[in-house]
C-alpha cells in the first residue's frame, strides 16, 4: 500500500472496498474533526457503559434486593478494569494517530499489533490478580451473605474476559486515530446491542440469572473485539507480523503514555471503591441504590469523557504531519 503525504486527506484504497485516511485530521477545521469525534466518541463510550446498565436493568426485574447490591459490589471492580482499558486506549490512539499524521504508515501497523498485545497481557495480568482476591475485595467492599456470594459468581465469570475487553476498547481508540469514526462507534454499540439481545434470553429464558447477565456481558465483549479487530485489521490493514524483540522496544513507548493515562483513570473507581465500602454499612438495599446511581453517571456524562479521547487523534495526526497550526 502506498504511503499517503501527511498533507493528504486521500487514503489509498483498501480492501472490502474501504478507504484509509491516514492523516484525516490534519485538513479542513479542526473544530468540525473535534465535535464528530466527539460525537461518535460519546455514542461509543455511552454504550459501553450502558452493557452494565442493561445488566442491572433486567436483574432488577427479578426484584431481590440481594442480587442489585451483588451487581453494585461487582460494578466497582468492573468499573476498575474497564478504566485500565480506557487508559491503555489513550495510549495507542495517541501514538498510532501520530505515526499515520507523520505519513509512517509500517510504524503505524507495528504499534497496532504490539499494542493490542500490550493490552492483551496488562489485561490478562489484571485478571488473574483479581479473580485470585475475588473474595476478598468483596468483603473488603463491605459485601457479606447472599449479595457477596453472587457477586463473586458474577466475578467469575466476567473477570477473565477482562482482557477482550481492553483489547476491544483499543480498537475503538485505533480507528478513530485512522481517521474512522463511525466504525469506531460501532465497536461498542454491537455490544451494547448483543448484550440487550441476549440479558432476558439468558437471565429469564434459560433461568440463569446473574451468571446469565455475566455470560451475556462475556458475549458481548467478544463481539466488540471481534468488530474492531476486523476494522482495524483487515478493513485499514493496521496489521504487520512482530516478534518479541520487536514488542520490547516498543513497550517502555507505550508505558510512557499508558500507565499515567491508567493511573488518571482509575481514580474514579477507587473512590467508587470507598463510597461503595462506606454504603455497605447501611445495607444491601442502600448499594443496591447506589448501584443504580453508579450505572446512570457514566452514561449521562458519556460526552464530558469522550472529550479527552476526541482530541487524541487530532492532536497526535498534526503533531506526526508537523502542522502545529
Amino acid at each position: 500500500m502506498a504511503k499517503s503525504s501527511c498533507n493528504n486527506n486521500k487514503g489509498a484504497p483498501l480492501s472490502g472496498g474501504a478507504t484509509a485516511a491516514p492523516a484525516a485530521y490534519v485538513n479542513g477545521s479542526t473544530m468540525r474533526h473535534i465535535l464528530v469525534l466527539t460525537a461518535t466518541s460519546s455514542v461509543g463510550l455511552a454504550a459501553i457503559f450502558m452493557v452494565d446498565l442493561i445488566d442491572m436493568y433486567f436483574l432488577s426485574l427479578l426484584g431481590e434486593v440481594e442480587v442489585a447490591a451483588a451487581i453494585g459490589y461487582a460494578g466497582t471492580i468492573l468499573f476498575f478494569t474497564t478504566s485500565v482499558g480506557i487508559g491503555l486506549s489513550i495510549a495507542a490512539g495517541a501514538l498510532v494517530a501520530k505515526a499515520l499524521g507523520a505519513g509512517r504508515r509500517r510504524r503505524a501497523q507495528r504499534l497496532t499489533t504490539n499494542i493490542l498485545l500490550y493490552a492483551g497481557a496488562i489485561g490478562t495480568l489484571i485478571a488473574a490478580v483479581l479473580w485470585f482476591f475475588i473474595p476478598d475485595i468483596l468483603t473488603a467492599l463491605g459485601a457479606s451473605g447472599r449479595a457477596h456470594g453472587l457477586a463473586a459468581s458474577y466475578l467469575r465469570i466476567l473477570i477473565p474476559s477482562s482482557p477482550v475487553l481492553a483489547a476491544a476498547i483499543c480498537t475503538s481508540a485505533l480507528l478513530r486515530a485512522a481517521g474512522d469514526a463511525k466504525r469506531s462507534m460501532y465497536v461498542t454499540l454491537t455490544g451494547a446491542l448483543i448484550n440487550l439481545g441476549l440479558d432476558p434470553l439468558l437471565i429469564f429464558t434459560a433461568g440463569l440469572g446473574v451468571e446469565g447477565a455475566a455470560l451475556a456481558t462475556v458475549a458481548a465483549r467478544l463481539s466488540m473485539l471481534a468488530v474492531g479487530l476486523f476494522g482495524v485489521l483487515w478493513v485499514h490493514e493496521l496489521r504487520i507480523s512482530t516478534t518479541f524483540k520487536v514488542l520490547y522496544r516498543d513497550t517502555p513507548r507505550i508505558t510512557a503514555i499508558a500507565l499515567p493515562a491508567i493511573l488518571t483513570n482509575i481514580a474514579t473507581p477507587v473512590g467508587n471503591a470507598y463510597v461503595t465500602a462506606a454504603i455497605a454499612e447501611f445495607g444491601d438495599g442502600a448499594v443496591a441504590g447506589w448501584a443504580v446511581v453508579g450505572r446512570v453517571i457514566p452514561v449521562a456524562f458519556g460526552v464530558v469523557f469522550a472529550l479527552s479521547g476526541a482530541v487524541g487523534p487530532v492532536i497526535g495526526q498534526n503533531l506526526g504531519g508537523r502542522r502545529y497550526d
